[in-house]
């Protein structure tokens, strides 16, 4: 079973490493990973009561993929973003990687994501609000970049009580 004990933190090299595409030939992995990413965010969510994604790289999973448990599982496997809106949005950002840190940042307000399912299906999915910050957040960490690189400002960090 994975848990907080097995997501990456902050200054671990490979959460800087760009992620590799997966391959219609890793399907058969997708399962395994999907649910190693599942436990370890339900034990995030127990511990510190936040959690709506999380990306393969933060276990060390050196793949284009991250899961999201919103109103249901999605499983994103080779995302791309697009349509990104010139609008953008400021608030306080938190990670698994860094539990009791919020940063500041900036996000788009909204964006279509292009990716492949567990099904290695086409999806497209227009977004906007929080849900297009959260895609923007776990997309950073599959080309090796965390919130902490996009703060605003050298005061755009807090510490969590």
């Amino acid at each position: 079973m994975k848990t907080i004990h097995d997501i990456l933190k902050l200054g671990d090299p490979r959460l800087y490493e760009i992620c590799e595409p997966v391959l219609e030939t890793d399907l058969p992995q997708v399962p395994e990973w999907t649910q190693q990413l599942h436990e370890a965010m339900e034990d995030i969510r127990r511990v510190y009561q936040f959690g709506r994604g999380i990306a393969a790289p933060q276990l060390g999973i050196k793949k284009r993929m991250f899961y999201l448990n919103l109103d249901r599982t999605y499983i994103i496997l080779n995302p791309k973003l697009k349509a990104l809106s010139d609008e953008k949005l400021e608030l306080w950002d938190d990670c698994m990687s860094f539990p009791n840190l919020l940063v500041k940042v900036k996000r788009h307000q909204s964006l279509t994501l292009e990716y492949r399912d567990e099904n290695w299906q086409k999806q497209s999915w227009a977004v906007d609000g929080a849900i297009s910050e959260l895609i923007q957040h776990e997309y950073d960490h599959l080309d090796g970049i965390l919130c902490t690189m996009r703060a605003i400002d050298e005061r755009s960090f807090r510490y969590r009580e």
